[in-house]
């Protein structure tokens, strides 16, 4: 092996794109979902998510859609590799979308969410998921 392959990854741990955990041991997977367009899907959920379900959605005809594959982020435009803009972030814990951007830096994923302006948010880090089984149904 070569000393200029030796850091290489392979090409879809790259960028903001594959699989990564969240803080509280979700995994949510950022893949693309069009020509341009960046989406998010939980694949699989934290143990100890209380719900598996969309209870909160605002839409009372979609609180019984499992929250397993379930898209939480939309909209989002690459702008380089690794950063990703103009999104849209649902939240079911709480039933709402907020505005948000993403970015990566080595093996960790900075997700912002925000009302109006990026001064008013929240980041949330998360890290490069290894292997996971996904969610049941």
């Amino acid at each position: 092996m070569g000393a200029a392959t030796l850091g290489a990854q392979a090409p879809d741990k790259t960028g903001v794109l594959g699989d990564w955990q969240e803080p509280g041991g979700g995994v949510l997977e950022v893949y693309k979902c069009g020509s341009q367009e960046i989406c998010v899907k939980l694949r699989m959920l934290a143990a100890d998510t209380p719900a598996k379900v969309d209870g909160h959605n605002p839409d009372p005809a979609l609180r019984t859609q499992s929250l397993c594959d379930l898209r939480v982020g939309y909209e989002f435009k690459l702008t380089d590799p690794d950063h990703a803009d103009g999104g849209k972030l649902y939240d079911p814990k709480s039933g709402k979308t907020y505005s948000g951007t993403m970015s990566t830096e080595g093996d960790k994923l900075r997700l912002r969410g925000y009302v109006g302006i990026k001064l008013f948010g929240r980041t949330e880090v998360w890290k490069r998921a290894g292997a996971f089984h996904g969610c049941l149904k």
